[in-house]
């Protein structure tokens, strides 16, 4: 009997104990929470988009008589505005964009000038539209993009004479595709998934050219050697094919 009450003492003293036992125990600490992950905006893909601007062309005219030499006409600016699309494709290496775009505007570059060989007449050119295929590299600073291009530009010109005292045309081209070259730079930046908003300016260097006009009746009138470089600056918005950007793995 006594051998029993020591033994449900023992019990319960045990039972006792427990509970303090595991109060005391310490609490195993929880794993720290995983990193957020980042997104780091990807300009890889194809994209297309509009733009809209303002533009302005130096042109020279000089008078080659049928005898030889030139003679100064004169220079002014046709400017106006302009408004188009592009499109083309990206890849990005690391914080380096490589792209190659093609371009297309509607333009109204007009502009005129007193000749200063006959006050009568008045020259006048105008850019009707161009087009550029550029190839681009750009360094990114996440969804900022600022960049370089350089290629191919191509305008629709046309020149025109026009009769001072009237105001009647007197002589012209016709309409006149120039070749030339063209170099840029611009700002894009990522607003919204797929898309971005920019700022870009291009020079052409449409070199000089020899233009033979004719009258009214297609009889000609004179030949002229004109001159023609062009800058313009477009806001532009794009839409880009692909998600937003790569999610950065997370560190622990």
């Amino acid at each position: 009997m006594k051998k029993f009450l020591l033994g449900t003492v023992g019990l319960l003293a045990l039972g006792m104990g427990a509970p303090a036992s595991a109060a005391d125990m310490a609490v195993k600490a929880r794993p720290p929470a995983p990193a957020p992950v980042a997104v780091v905006y990807d300009w890889t893909g194809f994209y297309i988009g509009a733009n809209g601007g303002w533009g302005t062309s130096r042109k020279c005219w000089d008078f080659l008589p049928v005898a030889g030499g030139s003679i100064a006409e004169g220079c002014h600016d046709a400017d106006g505005g302009t408004a188009g699309g592009q499109i083309g494709y990206r890849w990005q290496a690391g914080t380096w964009v490589f792209g190659i775009e093609g371009q297309g505007n509607w333009a109204d570059f007009q502009g005129s000038n007193v000749s200063l060989i006959d006050p009568t007449l008045r020259n006048e050119s105008r850019i009707d539209a161009f087009g550029l295929i550029t190839g681009q590299v750009g360094y990114a600073a996440n969804n900022v993009l600022f960049y370089v291009k350089g290629g191919a530009a191509v305008t629709a010109d046309r020149y025109r004479i026009f009769d001072v005292p009237t105001g009647l045309l007197v002589a012209t081209t016709g309409d006149d595709t120039r070749w030339g070259a063209v170099v840029g730079a611009g700002i894009e930046f990522g607003f919204a998934p797929n898309w971005s908003v920019g700022v870009e300016y291009n020079h052409l260097f449409m070199e000089d050219r020899d233009h033979t006009f004719v009258d009214t009746t297609g009889a000609f009138f004179g030949t002229d050697r004109i001159s023609q470089d062009v800058d313009i600056v477009t806001v532009r918005i794009n839409y880009r094919f692909g998600g937003y950007g790569a999610p950065v793995a997370a560190r622990y």
